[in-house]
């Protein structure tokens, strides 16, 4: 990210270009698919500039996971609220906001959970539970706004669902595994209320 001459280097704005042209690298490639070097030409930084605003690789790929995080559950509560105060229409929402990442051509699974078996250390893996228990908030919510006797319950089951249903869009392709997931969501709704 080469700065014009007379520019001034703005770290904020260098640290964010950063994350975002690793996202889809990182995701494409995975998080021990590519070395620091071919990352650093990749991205168009050097060593020293990838160093100077994450500290390590470890660093980078920890803000891009909780980047992604933050954008994904944004988009997520976004769609539930926008669905209105019906819990049947915001968990249609739910599994069609899945279904729409499923037929991207980009999608390769869930990226946190694909990091989570990539990487096996300990932040990683804390920014996965992170990650899954906000979903989990959300859906939850949803559950305890359709009157579900166990609203915890009835969240973590949808949990699986979603994951379920990203595992199997990943692995056998897209084409309805969130259709498929959401009718098994609302029959778990309407048994639980």
């Amino acid at each position: 990210m080469p700065v014009a001459k007379g520019s001034t280097i703005d770290p904020g704005r260098t640290r964010a270009a950063i994350l975002d042209a690793a996202t889809p690298v990182l995701y494409e490639r995975g998080l021990d698919g590519i070395g620091v070097a071919e990352l650093c030409t990749r991205l168009g930084v050097s060593k020293e500039t990838l160093y100077r605003h994450f500290g390590t690789k470890d660093g980078l790929v920890r803000a891009v996971l909780e980047a992604r995080s933050d954008r994904a559950t944004r988009s997520l509560s976004a769609a539930v609220a926008a669905a209105g105060p019906d819990p049947a229409d915001q968990l249609t929402a739910v599994f069609d906001t899945f279904q729409r990442t499923f037929d991207e051509p980009w999608f390769r699974g869930c990226a946190m959970l694909n990091a989570a078996a990539q990487h096996h250390v300990e932040p990683v893996r804390a920014i996965t539970a992170r990650h899954l228990d906000r979903y989990l908030d959300t859906l939850v919510g949803i559950a305890e706004r359709a009157g579900a006797a166990d609203p915890r319950l009835l969240g973590r089951q949808l949990l699986m669902l979603v994951e379920g249903a990203t595992v199997v869009a990943t692995h056998h392709g897209p084409t309805g595994a969130g259709d498929h997931a959401l009718r098994a969501a609302r029959t778990l709704l309407a048994a639980a209320t």
